[in-house]
């Protein structure tokens, strides 16, 4: 009867979909409105942001749920490699390479934020609240925070795997693990959510960072000039052949990741610690290359018949069943726990925002090098597109390099974590 009563009042996946996509045309028919009301909403709160946060809420007030529903799982899986193909069919790569190595070092220091907030976190808090963090099963469960803000969901996997106790004290530990995710999930798309903010107000980040964003600038303009160029009234032949590219190779990506993902796991277990363990791991990067090799080819052209316009829809919808994850109430069920996550993410926005400011990074290298930890692939894309949607694929790509260094520098964390419960906590 319990379980009934916690059941959202909508559970087909169908009517889910056809609320969200109402969402979604509400947001964007507001956003491009005239009315000055409506202008001047959207001059101050993003579109993208709205798109996110209004699931949230019905998530919240038990109209949708992301636990009845598969719209996530289907997004993530199909929708977004899909959405990578599309997005990165156009691409200018030469232009990305010209963006300098700033990212890459924005990338490193969002990690490094990662790596000292845990244990510097654990250690703030048991100065005053010593009873939150106290026990061994505290820092084994933060640690799987960690493998998910570097990497991803498996390295999150791989750190509940590395860290787990003895066997009579597991029921302890999957308890915390319970309220670690609930920790990661809100903690993560709240600052998700200021980074989307961000992205609207980028130019006057920019200006007090003084940093030039000039190359950033010059990519877009390539993409946007390109597109003029090609750019013609699509018919049914050039969406149904867009559609075609780009779930094909997604076909393709399942299609490897299925076979290439459990060879490795049995043939070479230990390069489980790179994720190439992981099947989501190999879609993303077999959509992404897929994408990028079809760059190089005439199919970039279909640009001109809106693959990035059909691409960034895919992206849409995923973020809006991200949304669906987040129930803003789950804070006041585990307060203790969600203020060692927000002052972790706090100390890890710090030396971001530091680090960017002293080598005159733009604000986005600052996002998206956040998001390629935190987020990993499935959202490093959406706050890249929220700057322009031909900069997606440097999103996908730091995520990519986040899987790789995942497993190794949250078992660092872990690690730290263990020394300062150890030494500061009686």
């Amino acid at each position: 009867m319990e379980e009934v009563e916690n059941l959202p009042i909508f559970t087909n996946d169908a009517v889910v979909l056809g609320i969200l996509m109402l969402i979604l045309a509400f947001v964007f028919v507001t956003s491009s409105s005239k009315n000055p009301g409506w202008q001047k909403f959207y001059r101050y709160v993003p579109s993208l942001l709205l798109c996110y946060f209004i699931p949230a809420i019905f998530n919240t007030l038990g109209i949708i749920s992301e636990d009845t529903s598969n719209l996530y799982f289907v997004a993530s899986r199909y929708l977004l490699p899909t959405s990578l193909v599309l997005l990165t069919l156009s691409i200018d790569l030469k232009g990305i390479i010209k963006l300098g190595p700033k990212a890459v070092i924005m990338f490193a220091a969002g990690t490094v934020g990662i790596v000292v907030g845990g244990p510097l976190a654990i250690w703030i808090v048991s100065i005053f609240w010593p009873d939150i963090v106290n026990g061994d099963m505290v820092w084994r469960g933060l640690s799987t925070i960690a493998g998910s803000w570097i990497g991803g969901g498996a390295n999150q996997a791989a750190m509940f795997e590395t860290f787990k106790p003895q066997e009579e004290l597991m029921q302890d530990y999957t308890n915390v693990f319970t309220a670690m995710i609930a920790v990661d999930v809100i903690v993560a798309n709240l600052w998700m959510a200021f980074l989307l903010y961000g992205a609207g107000i980028s130019k006057k980040v920019d200006k007090i960072f003084k940093a030039d964003s000039s190359a950033i600038e010059d990519v877009k303009k390539r993409i946007e000039d390109y597109k003029a160029t090609i750019s013609k009234l699509p018919t049914l032949a050039d969406t149904m052949l867009i559609l075609g590219i780009g779930f094909g190779i997604t076909a393709l990506a399942h299609l490897g990741g299925d076979n290439i993902a459990p060879f490795i796991a049995e043939n070479a277990p230990y390069l489980s610690q790179f994720s190439l363990t992981s099947n989501f791991f190999w879609i993303v990067v077999i959509a992404t290359t897929g994408g990028l090799i079809l760059s190089f080819t005439r199919a970039r052209k279909l640009e001109g018949a809106g693959a990035s316009r059909l691409g960034s829809t895919m992206l849409y919808i995923l973020v809006a069943t991200i949304g669906m994850k987040m129930d803003i109430t789950a804070v006041a069920e585990s307060p203790g726990y969600f203020l060692v996550g927000i002052i972790w993410m706090l100390v890890h926005v710090t030396i971001l925002l530091t680090v960017g400011f002293l080598i005159k990074a733009p604000f986005f290298f600052t996002a998206v090098g956040s998001q390629a930890n935190v987020g990993g692939a499935a959202s490093a894309p959406i706050v890249a597109s929220a700057f322009h949607p031909s900069l997606a694929s440097v999103g996908v790509l730091l995520a990519v390099l986040g899987y790789a260094v995942g497993t190794y520098m949250a078992w660092l964390t872990g690690v730290l974590m263990q020394g300062v419960s150890s030494t500061v906590i009686p």
